[in-house]
């Protein structure tokens, strides 16, 4: 083993999990004041259950050898990879099993916890944590498995998706159109807030929206330049892309925002780092700097345009997953078409030259087919299980729990307390509480007075 190599992967898995709470306040601060804190629960109980359920059966279906689209269960529970040295996803990486295993978990995480923001303000806890738990079962386990696993060197286990040479360097198919798929799919079977499009859904705390982006972008040098699992040239590749694009990304986004509205905001600068970071990811280690900057700009300026489609053909994606996340994710795919380059990281097997390099079209096709599968089997699969949830269990809240506040209704908290007697869900005790009590009841007889 390379204790160097392992050292930078096991503080790469740390980054991407801390991407998960710089979502939980990038979400947070887009919704209103009393849906701030179920906002930030889906995400926290997204990391509790797909955890449980990657030591379990997730690694072993994703990384477990089996066939072309499914991974068998050796490795159930991980106890099979206590003893191993090395990774064997078709190559030879000198870091154990369980760090890369625990790498893994922390895309696996933030997947389902992506696809929250499509409904947010509508949805019951209990449905949501029941989604979570068969959709990365039946879809992200599975895709990952298509997308990730190269198999064992001998071409044996090697996924769907890597089986037809499509190009994903860290989860433009496997997380962002998977969970941009998904979110649409949600939005259409939960429908519309209460009021949308009319009444005004304002994110109630931007100075958090831009603290939560700031730590996604922080954490995704781990979602992409971890993915090299090494502490190589290519490991500074993808850092070095990743932060150009996310840069011009911005650029793109605010430059749409001032010629179509006059001005430039901080949501949309926010919202452009993200649509960067999701373009880059498949693309950070297959293409060149220059070109990094060139896909964020392109990036950031479609997303930009593509939040509005929402209006355009009538589905409420709160926080504009589709917009950023699936749109992100397909331009991302796409362009290595056209793009790519095996000058950027030396010729191989993980590596092909795209249209404008000489390579022909046939990357272009392995790419587009290869996401819009994805794409179509995310979107089929969350359609179901979320119509099957809603129509059992319950997965949308009712027009009245939506006015009261689904912080107040579905975890008896709010995310501030304001005013002078609270209401965070818990009762006062001691000297504050008896101080609370005091100045109500002076309050009521001062009212009943009058």
């Amino acid at each position: 083993m390379d204790s160097g190599d392992t050292a930078w992967v096991l503080a790469s898995a740390a980054l991407v999990l801390l991407m998960t709470p710089g979502l939980a306040l990038f979400y947070g601060g887009m919704v209103r004041a009393k849906s701030v804190l179920n906002m930030m629960m889906m995400s926290f109980v997204t990391i509790a259950i797909v955890s449980v359920l990657w030591v379990l059966y997730g690694y072993s279906i994703a990384f477990g050898g089996g066939n072309a689209l499914f991974g068998d269960f050796s490795m159930v529970g991980l106890g099979e990879a206590l003893n191993d040295a090395t990774t064997i996803n078709g190559g030879e990486y000198k870091i154990p099993v369980l760090v890369f295993a625990m790498f893994q978990l922390m895309f696996a995480v933030i997947t389902p916890a992506l696809i929250s923001g499509a409904i947010a303000d509508r949805a019951k806890f209990l449905g949501w944590s029941v989604f979570v738990t068969i959709w990365v079962s039946l879809v992200y386990f599975p895709v990952a498995h298509w997308v990730f696993d190269f198999g064992d060197g001998d071409g044996n286990g090697v996924g769907l998706l890597a089986g037809w040479g499509v190009l994903d360097f860290a989860g433009g198919t496997a997380v962002h159109i998977n969970a941009g798929a998904a979110g649409l799919a949600l939005a259409i079977v939960l429908g519309k807030r209460n009021g949308w499009p009319k009444a005004q859904f304002k994110p109630h705390n931007l100075p958090l929206v831009l603290t939560g982006a700031g730590l996604l972008w922080f954490g995704w040098f781990g979602f992409n330049a971890g993915s090299a699992l090494s502490a190589g040239s290519l490991a500074g590749l993808a850092f070095t892309n990743t932060q150009v694009a996310t840069a011009a990304a911005v650029l793109g986004w605010l430059a749409v925002e001032k010629l179509r509205d006059g001005h430039a905001t901080s949501l949309g600068a926010a919202s452009g780092a993200v649509a960067g970071l999701v373009a880059i990811t498949p693309a950070c280690a297959f293409i060149v700097p220059w070109s990094a900057a060139v896909l964020g700009l392109i990036a950031g300026a479609l997303c930009a345009l593509a939040v509005g489609l929402k209006y355009r053909f009538g589905f409420d994606d709160s926080l504009d997953v589709v917009g950023v996340h699936l749109v992100g994710g397909l331009v991302g795919c796409l362009y290595l078409g056209f793009m790519a380059t095996e000058r950027a990281n030396g010729a191989g097997s993980a590596s092909a030259n795209g249209l404008f390099y000489g390579g022909g079209a046939g990357l272009l096709w392995a790419q587009t087919k290869g996401a819009l599968l994805v794409l179509v089997y995310s979107f089929v699969m969350a359609a179901v299980i979320g119509f099957v949830i809603d129509k059992t269990i319950g997965f949308r809240l009712n027009a009245d729990d939506q006015e009261t506040g689904v912080d107040l209704v579905e975890h008896a908290e709010t995310g501030y307390e304001l005013g002078t007697t609270g209401s965070s869900g818990y009762r006062s005790s001691g000297i504050l509480g008896n101080a609370k009590s005091s100045l109500s009841e002076q309050t009521a007889s001062t009212e009943v007075s009058a």
